[in-house]
């Protein structure tokens, strides 16, 4: 039996979106930048993908949506697109809990001279509105915050940081590659002016995403040449997997309304099985919440016998895919940032394990992987579970 539940790292490519990217290889090869018939039909291509891609996000004009290789290419444009503009360093906030492609690229700035400011989390990894108002400068120029975080699945109040960046006059990003295709975005009622996503995420194409750049919202390029992309994104685009990109957008569009619930009544299921395990605690905030995303931690890692990535293989062996929060480097093991950023203590935040669930996870997998994870842990940790007895 095999149980993918990792589909915050990947998703599989659906039928659709691979019958499109075919259809391209095969028909509409052209360069989209060509003046002829080839090209014209690769481009248009390109800003139909353009269409579906803005109408998942609601944004009202396509041509704010810039394609990107993938979502962290979408993040560094937002954020060294911002800071190209200006003539001197500045100041920009991000959060503690950031992917890497934002907390890398605010390490570089640094390096560059600029001043970054990490703003901490509570114990499910949220972010305070006032903390955000008071690490603000008169020479903050942006704020980067994540929406759904992908390790511990917390959802971050965006209305509300958005609207206290906007107040200030900085411009304000997200990285919603979790959340694009799980839950409703609206970038016209929501006061953002940046945001980054990725077509893997919601079943499209590995190689493809996109940065949302709100009307009037200027930044310079990483890339420079021949002017695609509105000028924003230099290169022959890839067609074949834009397109395949624009199809999981569009089907994800029309499938959320009955996706998200049956992801959360699935989600919260695990939990549930899970819930009297002894020294496995969830991560992350319980109601605002990626609403396919269970993650959990070891209370009593070590890093050695037992942590996550013990999890992981030990589930792997069973035909079950997880993913776990440390990193391994070097043959030793590092305890997650996140969870640290979020108050768990070294061992706990070697502990960490994430169990993500998309269109073909069923109930079965649900109670099989908990009744699994429990006979994993039992064995692992027999003393534990004859404590609690």
């Amino acid at each position: 039996m095999q149980i993918y539940l990792d589909y915050s790292a990947t998703t599989p490519t659906r039928p659709e979106a691979i019958a499109a990217m075919q259809a391209v290889l095969t028909q509409q090869w052209g360069n989209p930048s060509s003046l002829h018939e080839w090209g014209q039909r690769a481009a248009t291509v390109v800003e139909q993908a353009r269409v579906q891609v803005a109408d998942l996000i609601n944004a009202a004009d396509p041509a704010s949506i810039v394609f990107t290789a993938g979502g962290t290419e979408a993040d560094n444009l937002a954020i060294i697109g911002v800071a190209r503009l200006s003539a001197v360093p500045q100041h920009i906030i991000i959060s503690s809990v950031e992917h890497s492609a934002i907390s890398e690229t605010a390490r570089l700035l640094e390096m560059w001279g600029w001043e970054v400011t990490r703003l901490g989390v509570d114990s499910q990894g949220r972010v305070s509105s006032e903390d955000l108002q008071a690490a603000l400068r008169h020479n903050t120029v942006l704020v980067s915050i994540i929406y759904g975080q992908s390790e511990v699945g917390t959802i971050q109040p965006i209305a509300e940081l958005g609207n206290i960046a906007r107040s200030h006059g900085a411009i304000f990003h997200t990285d919603a590659v979790q959340v694009a295709g799980r839950l409703l975005l609206d970038v016209q009622a929501l006061p953002i002016d940046l945001l980054s996503i990725s077509s893997h995420k919601i079943y499209g194409p590995q190689g493809a995403g996109a940065l949302y750049i709100r009307p009037n919202v200027k930044l310079l390029p990483l890339l420079t040449g021949g002017g695609q992309e509105m000028g924003m994104r230099s290169g022959t685009q890839a067609v074949p997997v834009i397109a395949g990109f624009g199809v999981a957008a569009q089907l994800a569009a029309q499938e959320l309304a009955t996706e998200t619930p049956r992801l959360i009544q699935l989600r919260d299921r695990l939990f549930s099985q899970l819930a009297d395990v002894p020294g496995l605690i969830p991560t992350g905030d319980l109601i605002h919440r990626l609403p396919h995303h269970v993650s959990l931690c070891l209370e009593y890692a070590d890093g050695k016998k037992l942590s996550g990535k013990t999890l992981v293989r030990q589930l792997n062996l069973a035909g079950i895919g997880i993913s776990a929060g440390a990193a391994c480097h070097s043959g030793k093991l590092s305890p997650s940032p996140i969870l640290l950023a979020m108050g768990y203590s070294q061992k706990a935040a070697l502990g960490g394990i994430r169990m993500t669930l998309g269109r073909d996870t069923t109930v079965a997998d649900i109670d099989w992987t908990a009744m699994v994870l429990k006979q994993i842990l039992q064995r692992l940790t027999p003393d534990l579970y004859l404590a609690t007895r």
